[in-house]
């Protein structure tokens, strides 16, 4: 008799991993990045990544996602934040996976219902293995959670943590993002976008990405008046 191949379901709010979001295009941490890369590809122990919004973690959890993939590894990613109330039902079949990323910890915690099918998945991957990753905006002292056995739980993973983005980092993103896009971006309207808009990098790339079109379809470069001209016509 042929075994079938076990299947991931594919979960609806599971995602892909876009080229954007890889270990090659990380510019923050790399002691952080190297110590994921290596767990994504031959890890099997739980980790638990803490980072201030807009630090990345999600970029590297959708890198770990495609590290894993080009080793043979089957991936598997849930927002968990996008499924409050709902954890249970959608991390049935994770277990199949080779690798688990759960992202968005915060989101469910406080939610009984949610902590308790969440404290069940983790002990399911233990048992079988599995190596998971946890990624949160703090660690699992600072987290509101309920149930103590699964702060206790949180608390047995290796924890890392990436330190909150500063400027210079910020720039550096957008200069590789434009560049990734053939927009020319100059460095004044770089400064003027870190010193008027909001920090958070995946608003600042979202911002990028309507810059992006604004200049394609007026074809013109993005300067500092160009910027005035696209943030005052998004306001109105």
């Amino acid at each position: 008799m042929v075994e079938e191949p076990r299947v991931v379901p594919q979960l609806p709010l599971q995602l892909r991993t876009v080229s954007e979001q890889g270990f090659a295009q990380w510019l923050g941490d790399a002691a952080v990045a190297l110590r994921l890369h290596t767990w994504a590809t031959a890890g099997s122990e739980a980790l638990y990544l803490q980072g201030a919004a807009g630090s990345g973690k999600t970029h590297l959890a959708m890198a770990c996602c495609g590290a894993a993939e080009s080793a043979g590894r089957r991936a598997a990613y849930l927002a968990l934040g996008s499924v409050h109330g709902r954890v249970r039902a959608a991390s049935e079949g994770l277990h199949a996976a080779d690798l688990v990323v759960l992202d968005q910890l915060e989101g469910i915690a406080g939610t009984r219902a949610d902590e308790d099918a969440l404290f069940d998945l983790h002990n399911r991957l233990r048992d079988a293995g599995t190596p998971v990753l946890y990624l949160a905006r703090s660690g699992p002292a600072g987290l509101p959670l309920i149930l103590p056995d699964l702060r206790s739980r949180l608390a047995q993973c290796t924890l890392l943590a990436l330190p909150a983005p500063d400027d210079a980092l910020r720039a550096a993103v957008l200069r590789q993002r434009a560049q990734a896009r053939g927009l020319v971006l100059e460095e004044a309207a770089i400064d003027w976008l870190l010193s008027r808009t909001g920090r958070e990098l995946g608003a600042l790339v979202a911002l990028l990405d309507r810059l992006d079109r604004a200049s394609l379809a007026a074809q013109r470069r993005v300067t500092v008046p160009f910027l005035r001209q696209v943030l005052e016509a998004g306001r109105s």
